[in-house]
């Protein structure tokens, strides 16, 4: 029997996420194939990294050692085969095989075949995600189905904000292996704001020493009325960098910085206040509200330097091709008042303040060009115009990903409408301090990442997609991870699958493979908003200042 499409054979029991693009019963039929103390990796040229990982996880889960392939006998078989690139469509396309005493693993890249190592493992069942083997023994087998998959876009990104609350090295670290399990592959990390400071430079330590920490935290969102009146900080070493990049590497993700200019620095300038307009403010702490400050970058030389230096350190510690500056809710407001900046515009000829913040954006698109990077920002970065490298993350909506697209840039599309998972899931009054849109598991099921408004030549610049994590009101991993999930899940079968048009989706399939994939989340210790609702530790009753329904003010 041919293979034919995912969602076209109910009568495979497969509970997939996100769901394979084809797949069909092996050639030689059976009842699956099972793996035991005895069962083998036989790991070819090229295939090292992903054998050592499903030796640190499946090997770890089931107990058995999965020793190196040493003759005949049942094994699970790893392959790189470049020409199924051409065959399914992507560098990171896989097939899986479990026929027989073999299990085979064919991947296009080593990317495709660490991809297909996670659909084996989801094959062998929940329990192949806990860390350790269970007293009872499971029974270890995968169905006999082959599986030909590859992804939709090159960009599957989960974007992390832990500059407003800030997430020590192992939850960064954890979420890695969260990401990877749903064959997600960019991770955008959101690393400095007017909140916080969180990477180390060395040549200006007080962004770490200063930046790093503020003195009281917002409970709740904007027009809560509780504080937390304590400290909050933190920030990573050099050495956290490089282990979080080589870590990501290991699981086939990128991993993209983000240091936010001219707006969104209130951090920065209280570390270095040269950096602020300090011919109309003064001395400025880390901001301890939620919301757009006021407070933004001098368009001065020094200030150009200054993020030089950081863009510098940041290049020798992230080899991404992409780096994002921000660039988005740059209120100008000081720039009207500060004779500094009224100067800078009348030196340059530009017109008024958002052409001042065009100027800078531009400097460092030309900048990073130099050195072989590509600049990324927020879609406001497209008012002024952009070198022909620049990209654009299109965040208000799809707009800035159309214009952009029709402009020549590329485009990832995470728009707050869709993709903001910050956003409650839910109307209900027990939903933990709920903001913004409501948008639902099955609203984030039907997204669909490429405006119809574009061209099939347009389309093409759309790198692919990516979902939001700002974590103003997430102030523990627990709460990152109930805002996160089960709609991460979703997000993941979008932006891996060639779905059908939204309104076509199954989205009771997806419910069905989800009520598996729970499973999965329990055994990876994720605590996810349950389908019936919040558990009770998890809402939040009583706190004020609940918004209405509506998009918060700021991203």
């Amino acid at each position: 029997m041919s293979d034919i499409p995912y969602h076209l054979f109910p009568g495979l029991d497969v509970e997939l996420i996100p769901a394979p693009s084809r797949l069909s019963p092996s050639i030689g039929g059976g009842t699956g194939y099972a793996i035991d103390e005895e069962t083998e990796i036989e790991a070819t040229p090229g295939t090292e990294r992903v054998a050592r990982w499903l030796r640190a996880t499946v090997g770890a889960a089931t107990g058995y050692p999965l020793s190196p392939h040493s003759g005949d006998g049942d094994r699970v078989l790893l392959r790189i085969m470049p020409e199924l690139a051409d065959e399914l469509g992507s560098p990171e396309a896989y097939r899986f095989t479990a026929d027989g005493c073999v299990v085979a693993i064919d991947g296009a890249s080593e990317a495709g075949l660490f991809w297909g190592a996670q659909t084996f493992r989801q094959l062998l069942g929940a329990d192949a995600f806990r860390r350790a083997p269970l007293a009872r023994k499971p029974e270890w087998e995968v169905p006999a189905v082959t599986i030909h998959d590859a992804p939709r876009f090159r960009w599957r990104g989960l974007m992390l904000d832990v500059a407003r609350h800030f997430m020590p090295k192992e939850g960064v670290l954890r979420y890695l292996d969260l990401m990877a399990a749903h064959k997600l592959n960019v991770f955008h990390f959101h690393l400095t704001d007017d909140q916080g400071w969180r990477v180390e430079i060395k040549r200006y330590p007080k962004l770490t020493e200063t930046g790093s920490w503020r003195s009281r935290t917002k409970f709740g969102h904007r027009a809560s009325p509780l504080w937390e009146e304590k400290p909050h900080g933190g920030y990573y070493t050099q050495d956290d960098i490089r282990e979080i990049v080589a870590y990501a590497a290991e699981r086939h993700i990128t991993v993209v910085p983000e240091i936010d200019l001219p707006g969104h620095s209130q951090a920065a300038i209280a570390a270095y206040p040269e950096l602020g307009n300090t011919d109309v403010i003064t001395a400025l702490t880390v901001w301890d509200n939620w919301g757009i400050s006021a407070n933004v970058l001098a368009p001065t030389d020094n200030t150009l330097r200054f993020y030089e230096g950081v863009f510098e350190e940041l290049l020798d510690l992230f080899p991404s091709e992409f780096v994002h500056v921000g660039g988005d809710e740059c209120l100008k407001d000081q720039w009207r008042r500060s004779p500094t900046a009224q100067a800078r515009i009348k030196e340059l000829g530009l017109a008024d303040e958002d052409e001042l913040q065009a100027w800078f954006i531009r400097h460092f698109d030309t900048w990073l060009a130099a050195r072989g990077r590509r600049l990324i920002g927020w879609d406001e970065i497209l008012e002024g115009g952009l070198a022909d490298g620049a990209a654009v993350s299109s965040w208000r909506g799809y707009e800035g990903g159309i214009a952009a697209a029709r402009a020549g840039h590329d485009v990832v599309m995470c728009p707050e409408q869709q993709v903001y998972l910050d956003h409650r899931q839910d109307a209900g009054e027990d939903e933990p301090v709920p903001i913004g849109y409501v948008r639902t598991l099955e609203d984030v099921y039907r997204f669909e990442p490429v405006p119809a408004q574009l061209t099939e030549e347009q389309a093409r610049h759309v790198l692919g997609t990516q979902a939001n994590l700002w974590t103003e009101v997430m102030e523990d991993q627990a709460r990152v991870d109930y805002q996160a999930f089960p709609r991460l899940a979703a997000f993941a079968e979008v932006a891996w699958g060639h779905l059908p048009a939204p309104a076509e989706r199954d989205f009771a399939d997806f419910e069905r493979r989800m009520a598996v994939h729970y499973r999965r989340l329990d055994a990876l210790g994720v605590a996810y908003r349950p389908p019936a609702g919040p558990r009770p530790w998890q809402r939040r009753p009583g706190v004020p200042g609940r918004p209405i329904d509506g998009p918060p003010p700021s991203r």
